[in-house]
């Protein structure tokens, strides 16, 4: 087995590596990263014993018990890599307490062995082989390797429907690199090989999935900051960077139409029904301007009663487009508030081609404002008075 020393060299440096790379990943929490210290150095630490025993086996210049010994923590210790594997999936099941009773009872029955000779004997030659009882030692390791496939396939849940087949092909990596040492006989030395090679491609594989979580965190924010939380439509935000888009641009859309619009009397509402009227109003006005124009471009609430949608459609279209906006907000009715007014205005690129998206929404916002005033004058309401 001369190229076994060196093997187990470069599977300790590689195990080593994995530590720095837990180490160096902000991502990982301290936990985490105590548990994948705790997880590569139970494989180092049972791939040095398996190397001692095949180092010391047949060496007539030590004691028959050190063999032993040996062989004992290399019995312990091998079955752990499998509830190391479970280590790193920080879940909670049924299926996880078993596994770590199939490893207690596993230690409990070496430490038995030990004295009694049931895993391993020892020869004149200090040659080892195994005792009466090894097969109740496989009992335990096939129990290991199958409660490791169950808590696999729960932790694979957590994952997309596109990620789970990577996790099981690692898994499977690990099975049948220990397989072929197992089948093939004790020249062939496979296990840490092919568990080395799994927790690598583990810790990509968790690696990759905590930056999809993070990812889908971030989307999830985005999505919260670009979504008015009363009404649903789009946020101030959302019209931000909206906006930036066409002020990064030599030459507005002739189709772009720019529609301000307001409720009248909200304070008013407020003031004398009170808020939750007012949300109403707020709600109600923001139903009436999606059922009306969410086909043509987006709606964002800008203010506490101000609107602005970013809509393609033709001049004429946009006119055709106010009355129905007007028509919807006549025939809406609030169970606190009878009746629903909007003030629109209207600006479009193709009739003021030489103004940037700011100077747009600026004459889209003078045209609402005339509205405003020539309902509050057929009203007969004094604005001044704030109401």
């Amino acid at each position: 087995m001369t190229y076994y020393t060196p093997l187990t060299i470069l599977v300790l440096f590689a195990l080593f590596i994995l530590c720095a790379l837990a180490k160096e990943n902000d991502r990982f929490s301290k936990k985490e990263k105590r548990i994948l210290y705790l997880t590569y150095s139970i494989v180092a630490a049972a791939a040095v014993s398996e190397w001692l025993g095949v180092c010391l086996n047949g060496c007539t210049d030590i004691s028959p018990w050190i063999l032993r010994l040996v062989k004992l923590f290399d019995y312990v210790i091998t079955p752990l890599a499998g509830g190391a594997v479970v280590l790193q999936f920080n879940s909670k099941t049924v299926w996880k307490k078993m596994l770590f009773v199939v490893l207690s009872l596993n230690t409990l029955f070496q430490l038995i062995s030990f004295f009694t000779g049931w895993m391993i004997t020892v020869d004149g030659s200090n040659r080892y082989a195994h005792g009466p009882a090894y097969n109740v030692y496989m009992v335990f390791y096939l129990l290991v390797i199958l409660l490791v496939i169950i808590e696999c396939a729960f932790y694979g849940r957590r994952f997309r429907k596109q990620n789970r087949f990577s996790l099981f092909a690692i898994l499977v990596l690990a099975i049948v690199g220990v397989a072929f040492q197992e089948i093939l006989g004790s020249e062939v030395r496979t296990s840490y090989i092919a568990l080395t090679v799994c927790f690598a491609l583990l810790f990509i594989h968790n690696s990759e999935f905590t930056q999809l979580e993070s990812d889908d965190k971030i989307q999830e924010q985005m999505i919260r900051i670009s979504e008015d939380p009363l009404t649903g439509v789009f946020s101030r935000y959302a019209y931000t960077e909206e906006v930036q888009k066409y002020a990064s641009s030599d030459v507005l859309p002739e189709d772009l139409v720019i529609f301000s619009i307001d409720i009248n009397g909200l304070k008013r509402t407020n003031d004398t029904i009170g808020h939750a009227a007012g949300d109403e109003l707020i709600c109600g006005a923001s139903g009436v301007i999606e059922s009306a124009l969410s086909k043509y471009g987006k709606c964002f609430r800008t203010g506490g009663d101000e609107f602005i949608v970013i809509a393609n459609v033709s001049r004429e279209k946009a006119a055709e487009l106010v009355s129905l906006l007007n028509k919807k907000a006549e025939e809406w009715r609030g169970t606190k508030v009878p009746s629903l007014s909007l003030a629109v205005g209207y600006a479009s690129a193709a009739a003021e081609k030489e103004k940037s998206i700011d100077k747009l929404i600026i004459s889209a916002d003078q045209e609402m404002y005339k509205e405003k005033a020539e309902y509050y004058r057929k009203a007969g309401i004094e604005r001044r008075k704030g109401v």
